[in-house]
């Protein structure tokens, strides 16, 4: 990208979409090169750098499926009903070798292996049991009942694919096949910091014209959450130029990710972009059609990418999740970016300008007949509010030519997960 498009905030032209905002950022992102090995209990959350390959079948055996009574289907002549002597008794954990032997069956558990010459198992619920004699009235289908060696996933096959993220099921389906270790990419290194003579910390005095710095606490505690992320928090620089430089250099050398918020929209006192554009930054400030938050910059400083996010907390939350979120699930190697929107109806009126696509806080306690949450909107909007993003539920979005919102109109929201 070239240094010119730097100028391109608070300028005249058409803005660019969200979707488009948003294919940009991802486009300059680069995944961690950085790889290491880790155990299984160790990996939740964390990136495969490499396919997981299956030391084992899973299953590892032909075993019952339920607790029942193991069979041979060609015992069963004629229409039924059919009697069968139990000669056996199979327990999961059972190492013996056995055959079932012609005209019998085998009492059998869940988990249990299947005897050689049995090719399905019937329920228990669904025979007869005199002693030592079973009766059925049904014929069973060949094979019912069993889980086949390697029918989940075969021995020395790609059990799970390079660039997922290591769930509770995908680390249980690794130690189901025997994997006990696994190739993970290194983590994010992001750092964060906020600029403005104005931003004072909680827990001290405001002084005249001062607030507290609520983008710092937001923006770590979202990456917190993320386990192939590793947060370093660089805190408030002044507004001075050189302090702003050399603390963005040591941060891009350091870090894969660079992400501050505030001094981005081209103003006499928004240093940061003078402090980029004079350390060589490979930069774009974008109009993007969003509300709130279109001040938005991105690029590469060095090699670390690079996010300035609007200095106010609504804005800088809704653009780090809808532009700068799917760029950085990028670096960290993950392949892919889930859906997480719903369909829901709206329970308000508003009338709003077209032109920039909006997201709003929105609760619900009721839901339409369809089952989809009833909207409610929190708050007037103004992205520098903090209250309804903090007692939201989910954030609605409403497209960009859509100029009223009554009730009953189909939106869409992602919920707000604790």
């Amino acid at each position: 990208m070239a240094e010119t498009a730097m100028c391109s905030a608070g300028k005249s032209g058409p803005a660019m979409s969200v979707d488009a905002a948003r294919l940009r950022a991802v486009a300059v992102a680069c995944p961690v090169a950085r790889r290491e090995a880790l155990a299984l209990d160790n990996a939740l959350g964390r990136v495969l750098s490499a396919p997981a390959i299956a030391a084992t079948a899973l299953p590892p055996f032909d075993n019952s499926a339920m607790d029942g009574y193991a069979l041979r289907l060609s015992d069963l002549r004629g229409d039924g009903p059919w009697e069968l002597c139990i000669a056996d008794r199979i327990a999961a954990g059972d190492g013996r070798s056995l055959c079932l032997a012609r005209g019998t069956a085998a009492r059998i558990f869940t988990g249990a292996p299947m005897p050689a010459g049995a090719d399905a198992v019937v329920m228990q619920e669904q025979v007869s049991r005199v002693d030592d004699i079973i009766l059925l009235t049904q014929r069973p289908q060949l094979g019912q009942n069993i889980r086949r060696l390697g029918e989940d996933v075969q021995k020395k096959t790609q059990a799970l694919a390079a660039g997922l993220s290591l769930t509770p099921p995908r680390l249980a389906l690794l130690a189901g096949c025997g994997v006990a270790t696994v190739a993970v990419h290194s983590r994010v290194r992001v750092a964060i910091l906020s600029t403005g003579n104005e931003l004072v910390e909680a827990g001290h005095a405001l002084g005249p014209g001062q607030i507290y710095n609520s983008n710092r606490v937001m923006l770590r505690a979202t990456l917190a959450r993320l386990a192939w992320v590793e947060v370093t928090d660089l805190g408030i620089l002044p507004d001075e130029p050189a302090k702003i430089r050399a603390a963005i250099r040591a941060a891009a050398g350091s870090h894969d990710v660079v992400i501050s918020s505030g001094g981005v929209s081209a103003g006499e006192e928004d240093h940061i972009l003078d402090a980029l554009r004079a350390e060589q930054a490979e930069l774009d400030v974008l109009k993007v059609a969003i509300r709130p938050g279109k001040p938005l910059t991105i690029g590469r400083l060095g090699q670390a990418l690079y996010f300035g996010l609007p200095g106010n907390p609504y804005a800088a939350a809704i653009t780090f999740s809808q532009i700068a979120r799917p760029a950085l699930r990028k670096v960290a190697g993950l392949t892919d970016e889930p859906d997480t929107w719903l369909p829901a109806t709206a329970g308000f009126s508003y009338a709003r300008t077209t032109g920039r696509r909006e997201y709003i806080p929105v609760a619900w306690s009721r839901r339409d007949s369809l089952g989809r949450p009833i909207l409610e909107r929190l708050g007037p909007g103004a992205s520098a509010s903090l209250s309804p993003i903090a007692l939201a539920m989910g954030i609605a979005v409403i497209p960009s030519d859509l100029s009223i919102v009554h009730p009953g109109q189909q939106l869409k929201v992602e919920p707000l997960f604790e």
